[in-house]
Protein backbone atom coordinates (compact mmCIF):
# COMPACT_ATOMS: atom_id res chain seq x y z
CA UNK A 1 0.00 0.00 0.00
CA UNK A 2 1.50 3.42 -0.94
CA UNK A 3 2.19 6.15 1.82
CA UNK A 4 -0.88 8.59 0.75
CA UNK A 5 -3.42 4.64 1.35
CA UNK A 6 -1.53 3.99 4.21
CA UNK A 7 -2.47 7.71 5.55
CA UNK A 8 -5.52 7.78 4.86
CA UNK A 9 -6.40 4.03 5.90
CA UNK A 10 -5.13 4.70 9.46
CA UNK A 11 -7.70 7.54 9.88
CA UNK A 12 -10.34 5.67 8.73
CA UNK A 13 -9.39 2.77 11.37
CA UNK A 14 -9.42 5.49 13.73
CA UNK A 15 -13.01 7.19 12.55
CA UNK A 16 -11.09 10.68 11.72
CA UNK A 17 -10.57 12.66 8.48
CA UNK A 18 -6.86 13.91 6.64
CA UNK A 19 -6.57 17.49 6.41
CA UNK A 20 -4.93 17.83 2.72
CA UNK A 21 -4.31 21.67 2.02
CA UNK A 22 -3.69 22.53 -1.39
CA UNK A 23 -0.72 25.03 -2.22
CA UNK A 24 0.58 26.36 -6.01
CA UNK A 25 4.15 25.94 -6.40
CA UNK A 26 5.65 29.23 -6.83
CA UNK A 27 2.89 31.67 -5.16
CA UNK A 28 3.77 34.20 -4.34
CA UNK A 29 7.33 33.32 -4.00
CA UNK A 30 9.38 30.30 -4.02
CA UNK A 31 10.80 30.90 -0.65
CA UNK A 32 7.18 31.64 0.50
CA UNK A 33 6.30 28.18 -0.72
CA UNK A 34 9.10 26.46 0.98
CA UNK A 35 8.01 28.45 4.41
CA UNK A 36 4.50 27.42 3.47
CA UNK A 37 5.36 23.72 3.46
CA UNK A 38 7.53 23.38 6.49
CA UNK A 39 4.45 25.57 8.33
CA UNK A 40 1.64 23.30 7.16
CA UNK A 41 4.02 20.52 8.27
CA UNK A 42 4.56 21.15 11.62
CA UNK A 43 0.89 22.54 12.02
CA UNK A 44 -0.21 18.54 11.14
CA UNK A 45 -1.34 18.55 7.63
CA UNK A 46 -1.80 15.04 7.47
CA UNK A 47 -0.73 15.23 3.29
CA UNK A 48 0.14 18.58 1.08
CA UNK A 49 -0.85 18.68 -2.07
CA UNK A 50 1.43 20.81 -4.59
CA UNK A 51 0.00 22.15 -8.04
CA UNK A 52 2.67 22.89 -10.66
CA UNK A 53 1.37 26.02 -12.47
CA UNK A 54 -0.43 25.79 -15.86
CA UNK A 55 -1.46 28.65 -18.28
CA UNK A 56 -5.09 27.09 -19.06
CA UNK A 57 -6.32 25.45 -15.53
CA UNK A 58 -9.90 25.14 -16.27
CA UNK A 59 -10.66 23.19 -13.13
CA UNK A 60 -9.90 25.82 -10.77
CA UNK A 61 -11.13 28.96 -10.21
CA UNK A 62 -10.16 32.68 -9.82
CA UNK A 63 -7.89 32.59 -6.94
CA UNK A 64 -5.81 29.21 -7.77
CA UNK A 65 -6.16 30.46 -11.40
CA UNK A 66 -4.59 33.70 -10.55
CA UNK A 67 -1.65 32.07 -8.41
CA UNK A 68 -0.87 29.89 -11.31
CA UNK A 69 -0.31 32.82 -13.66
CA UNK A 70 1.64 35.11 -10.77
CA UNK A 71 4.16 31.66 -10.66
CA UNK A 72 4.73 31.08 -14.26
CA UNK A 73 5.30 35.19 -14.56
CA UNK A 74 8.13 34.43 -11.77
CA UNK A 75 9.14 31.59 -14.21
CA UNK A 76 8.36 28.52 -12.14
CA UNK A 77 7.76 25.77 -14.01
CA UNK A 78 8.21 21.96 -13.59
CA UNK A 79 12.22 22.59 -13.20
CA UNK A 80 11.77 24.55 -10.47
CA UNK A 81 8.78 22.62 -8.91
CA UNK A 82 11.98 19.96 -8.62
CA UNK A 83 14.02 22.69 -7.02
CA UNK A 84 11.31 23.47 -4.06
CA UNK A 85 10.40 19.46 -3.46
CA UNK A 86 14.67 19.34 -3.69
CA UNK A 87 14.66 21.65 -0.99
CA UNK A 88 11.82 20.28 1.54
CA UNK A 89 12.30 16.90 1.00
CA UNK A 90 14.55 16.52 4.67
CA UNK A 91 12.77 18.81 5.98
CA UNK A 92 9.11 17.41 6.35
CA UNK A 93 7.83 14.64 7.34
CA UNK A 94 4.69 14.92 5.50
CA UNK A 95 3.66 12.74 2.11
CA UNK A 96 3.09 15.30 -1.20
CA UNK A 97 0.64 14.63 -3.89
CA UNK A 98 1.65 16.28 -7.42
CA UNK A 99 -1.29 18.16 -8.80
CA UNK A 100 -1.11 18.73 -12.54
CA UNK A 101 -2.99 19.40 -15.85
CA UNK A 102 -2.19 16.44 -18.60
CA UNK A 103 0.03 18.82 -21.05
CA UNK A 104 2.91 19.45 -19.59
CA UNK A 105 3.28 15.49 -18.48
CA UNK A 106 2.96 14.83 -22.39
CA UNK A 107 5.55 17.73 -22.77
CA UNK A 108 7.92 16.44 -20.31
CA UNK A 109 7.67 13.15 -21.49
CA UNK A 110 5.09 10.86 -19.38
CA UNK A 111 7.82 8.05 -18.19
CA UNK A 112 10.15 10.79 -17.87
CA UNK A 113 7.87 12.93 -15.62
CA UNK A 114 7.22 10.31 -13.24
CA UNK A 115 10.02 8.88 -12.42
CA UNK A 116 11.48 12.42 -11.90
CA UNK A 117 8.77 13.30 -9.66
CA UNK A 118 9.09 9.51 -7.72
CA UNK A 119 13.35 10.44 -7.26
CA UNK A 120 12.20 13.76 -5.32
CA UNK A 121 9.84 12.21 -2.50
CA UNK A 122 6.89 12.78 -4.48
CA UNK A 123 4.08 10.39 -3.21
CA UNK A 124 1.21 10.81 -4.96
CA UNK A 125 -0.48 12.62 -8.54
CA UNK A 126 -3.43 14.02 -9.47
CA UNK A 127 -4.07 15.02 -12.89
CA UNK A 128 -7.55 16.43 -13.55
CA UNK A 129 -7.90 16.21 -17.04
CA UNK A 130 -6.88 12.75 -17.78
CA UNK A 131 -8.74 10.82 -20.30
CA UNK A 132 -9.64 7.77 -18.69
CA UNK A 133 -8.39 5.80 -21.83
CA UNK A 134 -5.01 6.93 -20.39
CA UNK A 135 -5.03 5.84 -17.06
CA UNK A 136 -4.27 2.07 -17.82
CA UNK A 137 -0.76 3.48 -18.72
CA UNK A 138 -0.46 6.10 -16.46
CA UNK A 139 -1.47 4.05 -13.25
CA UNK A 140 1.22 1.06 -14.83
CA UNK A 141 3.73 3.78 -14.56
CA UNK A 142 2.77 5.49 -10.54
CA UNK A 143 2.64 1.56 -9.59
CA UNK A 144 6.03 0.98 -10.72
CA UNK A 145 7.45 4.18 -9.09
CA UNK A 146 5.48 3.73 -5.75
CA UNK A 147 3.19 6.70 -6.84
CA UNK A 148 -0.69 6.92 -5.69
CA UNK A 149 -2.63 8.07 -9.03
CA UNK A 150 -5.68 9.87 -7.36
CA UNK A 151 -8.92 9.57 -10.06
CA UNK A 152 -11.61 12.57 -9.83
CA UNK A 153 -15.41 11.36 -9.74
CA UNK A 154 -17.54 14.26 -10.06
CA UNK A 155 -21.03 15.00 -9.17
CA UNK A 156 -22.01 14.39 -12.82
CA UNK A 157 -20.16 11.55 -13.40
CA UNK A 158 -22.65 8.80 -14.99
CA UNK A 159 -23.25 5.08 -13.39
CA UNK A 160 -21.04 3.80 -16.15
CA UNK A 161 -18.19 6.29 -15.94
CA UNK A 162 -18.04 5.95 -11.91
CA UNK A 163 -17.53 2.28 -12.08
CA UNK A 164 -15.26 2.72 -14.61
CA UNK A 165 -13.16 5.07 -12.25
CA UNK A 166 -13.55 2.85 -9.33
CA UNK A 167 -12.31 0.23 -11.40
CA UNK A 168 -9.09 1.50 -12.46
CA UNK A 169 -8.73 3.57 -9.57
CA UNK A 170 -5.35 2.21 -7.08
CA UNK A 171 -6.85 2.85 -3.64
CA UNK A 172 -7.80 6.25 -3.47
CA UNK A 173 -10.74 8.25 -4.89
CA UNK A 174 -11.00 12.10 -5.48
CA UNK A 175 -14.50 13.34 -4.85
CA UNK A 176 -15.14 16.63 -6.46
CA UNK A 177 -18.16 18.23 -3.83
CA UNK A 178 -19.47 20.73 -6.61
CA UNK A 179 -19.55 20.91 -10.20
CA UNK A 180 -17.77 24.29 -11.54
CA UNK A 181 -14.30 25.00 -10.54
CA UNK A 182 -12.89 25.25 -7.47
CA UNK A 183 -12.88 28.28 -5.11
CA UNK A 184 -14.45 29.65 -1.51
CA UNK A 185 -17.83 28.65 -1.32
CA UNK A 186 -20.40 29.25 1.46
CA UNK A 187 -22.16 26.08 1.00
CA UNK A 188 -21.51 22.33 0.18
CA UNK A 189 -23.31 20.25 -2.25
CA UNK A 190 -24.83 17.86 -0.04
CA UNK A 191 -26.18 15.97 -2.91
CA UNK A 192 -22.88 13.96 -2.93
CA UNK A 193 -24.04 12.57 -0.07
CA UNK A 194 -26.05 9.70 -2.91
CA UNK A 195 -22.61 9.59 -4.81
CA UNK A 196 -20.61 8.93 -1.48
CA UNK A 197 -22.87 5.98 -0.59
CA UNK A 198 -22.48 4.63 -4.54
CA UNK A 199 -19.13 4.58 -4.51
CA UNK A 200 -18.94 2.74 -0.70
CA UNK A 201 -21.19 -0.13 -1.91
CA UNK A 202 -18.67 -0.58 -5.02
CA UNK A 203 -15.84 -0.26 -2.92
CA UNK A 204 -13.45 0.03 -0.25
CA UNK A 205 -11.58 2.27 -1.29
CA UNK A 206 -10.69 5.22 -0.01
CA UNK A 207 -12.40 8.89 -0.45
CA UNK A 208 -10.99 12.55 -0.56
CA UNK A 209 -13.41 15.29 -0.84
CA UNK A 210 -12.75 18.19 -2.50
CA UNK A 211 -13.60 21.98 -4.18
CA UNK A 212 -14.61 24.49 -2.20
CA UNK A 213 -14.37 23.69 1.34
CA UNK A 214 -13.07 27.02 3.29
CA UNK A 215 -13.86 26.86 7.03
CA UNK A 216 -14.03 24.90 9.86
CA UNK A 217 -17.43 25.54 10.04
CA UNK A 218 -18.03 24.13 6.67
CA UNK A 219 -15.78 20.80 8.03
CA UNK A 220 -17.68 20.03 10.98
CA UNK A 221 -21.12 20.16 8.69
CA UNK A 222 -19.33 17.55 6.68
CA UNK A 223 -18.29 15.52 9.02
CA UNK A 224 -21.77 15.59 10.70
CA UNK A 225 -23.36 15.03 7.17
CA UNK A 226 -22.10 11.43 7.38
CA UNK A 227 -20.43 11.54 4.09
CA UNK A 228 -18.05 8.53 5.50
CA UNK A 229 -14.99 10.65 3.45
CA UNK A 230 -11.54 10.11 4.28
CA UNK A 231 -9.97 13.05 3.46
CA UNK A 232 -10.91 17.03 2.99
CA UNK A 233 -8.91 18.98 -0.05
CA UNK A 234 -8.61 22.69 1.01
CA UNK A 235 -7.26 24.91 -1.77
CA UNK A 236 -8.57 28.07 -2.47
CA UNK A 237 -8.70 29.33 1.36
CA UNK A 238 -4.74 28.61 1.54
CA UNK A 239 -4.18 30.82 -1.63
CA UNK A 240 -6.29 33.44 -0.02
CA UNK A 241 -4.20 33.98 2.42
CA UNK A 242 -0.87 33.60 0.69
CA UNK A 243 -2.52 36.37 -1.77
CA UNK A 244 -2.17 39.38 0.62
CA UNK A 245 1.61 38.60 0.52
CA UNK A 246 4.60 38.72 -1.57
CA UNK A 247 7.50 39.55 0.02
CA UNK A 248 10.02 37.00 0.99
CA UNK A 249 10.73 38.50 4.12
CA UNK A 250 6.87 38.70 5.36
CA UNK A 251 6.51 36.21 7.12
CA UNK A 252 2.95 36.90 8.42
CA UNK A 253 1.46 34.97 5.97
CA UNK A 254 2.96 32.08 6.75
CA UNK A 255 1.88 32.26 10.57
CA UNK A 256 -1.46 33.16 9.51
CA UNK A 257 -1.41 29.97 7.33
CA UNK A 258 -0.53 27.89 9.96
CA UNK A 259 -2.74 29.31 12.22
CA UNK A 260 -6.09 28.71 9.91
CA UNK A 261 -4.47 24.96 9.39
CA UNK A 262 -4.25 24.43 12.86
CA UNK A 263 -8.12 25.48 12.95
CA UNK A 264 -9.28 23.20 10.52
CA UNK A 265 -7.27 20.38 11.91
CA UNK A 266 -9.09 20.80 15.23
CA UNK A 267 -12.58 21.27 13.43
CA UNK A 268 -11.50 17.31 12.43
CA UNK A 269 -11.29 15.97 15.79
Amino acid sequence: MNLISQVLQKKRQNSQCALIPFLTAGYPSIQLTIEALIMLDKQGADIIELGIPYSDALADGPLIQNASKVALNNGVYIDQVLQILNKIHSKIVVPIIIFTYYNPILVRGVRHFIQEISQFGVKGLIIPDLPIEETSYIARLCCYYELELILFVSPTSSQNRVNNIISQAQSCIYLVSNTGVTGIRNYINYDICFMSKYIHSKTNKLIMLGFGISSPLQVSNILKSKLNIDAMVVGSAFTNILSHYSDDSDLNSIEELGHFCKQMKLAMI
